[in-house]
């Protein structure tokens, strides 16, 4: 196909008429609509490998790269688009005189618009047993490239990264005689440079992994992308939008379905985490209740129903108005449960039809199916917002098993004690410090949590069993008890065995407090503040 001359006058930006395009995808979805749409328009086709294939294979006149660059694709394809006729095309100020001179000194032909998305990265990084070499391949070089000089150009050269975009561009290209405003122009370059951020994040992380030499790299590249937007933050005059992490696994909504109910909220998200968080701590039936991002009330049972029932009765009053989480799928029977509260969130594995119909008659329930099967990676980090910064951690995925625990007290647990011990050990893990469970029977009775004294958590969880007796009842500290009082208070309220950290300097106190008052009392050697 013959070229035009290139002896143009000045175009102001954002006036150019789109009337050459190179088109370069991976993703090969929509992309002969979108050439059929902007041949349509009289727009002169440039193509390259595979993409020109499937062009050609539509009936489109494609012209081939190396026909505008003057040169062949070479290298098994790694070369065929880095050439200086190509991006002179894309980078030449349009309305500067002494670009056009130098474009027609050097035969310089304009690409007005690029449609571009990369090689499949990430993809084929996730691929089980992939070679380093296969995912170095699919390091894209000539396509960032050529998206980010037309997107630095937007003024006069457009570019298309995503599918999604196809029928917005086309649309706006026919009711505007062949041209893109220059919103849309700044618009699709914004889109163009995050997503070759996010494709350039995701070699940096894949090689900062493979290396192994580090994981607190001296670089910390992570992309997030956009899930919801959300009502409004933690308080109705601040917005909020959910991102989840590029490459993470799994996220707190992902195969997720909502049947029922309002948006989700900022805070139904967090207490929704710290509900499932918890939940995968448990294998038999299990019911957790979270509220201002704390359990308040955690149960196992042999069914869901009798597990809601216990885990509700924990604390009726802080459960008012929270997420609730199931491990089993709900059913008629546990449907009518739930629905003598007020719930906020329910999240469980499945519904019979029945529960959904009689659960769908409360509207502003809301209502999740959980289906994800895959558990977050052990290597997973934590990340929290400091002011200018970020805190970043592992995640704090150890439990500790029974014969990892030391028994210091006179009396050994039974094995009822030791049940209830190991059970409030887990619920402990997922309370803010200074955290403090009581158990009885594989049920929370009294949970203390975020207070600055560990001895006034005891006080607080004694005081929110008090309605029932914590006569036998095993106890769940997170970190050490620094002085015999705290054990003390619980000890008089009637609990008879404790599970702590140890490693105080007053521990001999603290034991001596557990023997005075016939308890039994286990070290397990390491803590689980969650603040």
């Amino acid at each position: 196909m013959a070229s035009e001359p290139v002896a143009e006058s000045k175009t102001a930006p954002g006036e150019v008429r789109v009337a050459r395009a190179l088109l370069s995808v991976s993703d090969k979805t929509g992309i002969v609509e979108f050439a059929q749409g902007l041949s349509e328009l009289g727009v002169e086709l440039i193509s390259t490998g595979g993409t020109a294939v499937a062009l050609d294979a539509a009936g489109l006149a494609v012209r081939a790269v190396c026909d505008f660059t003057g040169f062949p694709e070479i290298m098994d394809g790694r070369v065929k688009t880095l050439h200086p006729k190509l991006y002179a095309g894309l980078l030449a100020i349009r309305d500067d005189p002494e670009h056009l001179e130098a474009a027609a000194q050097h035969d310089v032909e304009w690409v007005d618009l690029v449609c571009v998305n990369l090689y499949p990265f990430e993809r084929t990084a996730a691929e089980r047993g992939v070679t380093d070499g296969t995912v170095i391949e699919n390091i894209d070089i000539g396509g960032p490239t050529m998206i980010r000089a037309a997107a630095k150009n937007f003024g006069f050269t457009a570019v298309v990264t995503s599918p999604a975009s196809y029928d917005a561009v086309l649309e706006e290209l026919r009711q505007s005689e062949g041209r893109l405003s220059l919103a849309t122009r700044e618009t699709l370059a914004t889109e163009a440079f995050a997503y070759t951020a996010r494709y350039d994040t995701a070699i940096a992380r894949w090689f900062q992994e493979k290396s192994g030499e580090s994981i607190f790299p001296p670089m910390y590249v992570r992309a997030f992308q956009r899930e919801l937007e959300l009502p409004y933050g933690e308080n109705p005059h601040q917005r909020a939008a959910f991102y989840s992490q590029v490459g993470a696994r799994m996220h707190v909504l992902s195969q997720v379905a909502q049947h029922n109910g309002k948006a989700l909220s900022y805070n139904n998200l967090l207490d929704l985490n710290a509900a499932r968080q918890l939940l995968e701590e448990f294998e038999e039936p299990a019911c957790v209740i979270v509220k201002h991002n704390t359990p308040c009330g955690v149960a196992l049972a042999d069914n869901v129903t009798i597990a809601y029932r216990r885990a509700f009765s924990t604390d009726p009053l802080s459960a008012f108005g929270g997420v609730i989480a199931l491990n089993r799928p709900v059913d008629a029977g546990t449907a009518r449960a739930l629905l003598e509260q007020f719930v906020e969130v329910l999240l469980a594995p499945g519904y019979e039809p029945d529960a959904l119909e009689r659960l769908a008659s409360k509207p502003n329930l809301r209502v999740l199916e959980n289906q994800e099967q895959r558990a977050a990676p052990v290597s997973e980090h934590e990340l929290r917002r400091v002011l200018g910064g970020l805190l970043i951690q592992e995640r704090d995925m150890l439990t500790e098993s029974r014969d990892q625990m030391k028994v210091v007290s006179k009396r050994e647990p039974t094995e009822a004690e030791w049940e209830d011990m190991l059970f409030a050990w887990k619920v402990c893990k997922h309370v803010r410090s200074n955290a403090i469970v009581i158990a009885r029977d594989g049920v929370t009775s009294g949970i203390g949590a975020g207070q600055t004294s560990r001895v006034d958590s005891v006080r607080l969880a004694v005081q929110k069993a008090r309605e029932g007796s914590l006569a036998g009842a095993a106890l769940a500290s997170d970190a050490f008890f620094p002085f015999a009082d705290g054990p003390e208070t619980a000890f008089v309220g009637g609990v008879q065995a404790v599970v702590q950290p140890g490693g105080s300097r007053n521990d001999d106190e603290v034991i001596a407090a557990a023997d005075a008052a016939g308890a039994a009392m286990v070290f397990t050697a390491r803590r689980h503040f969650r603040h």
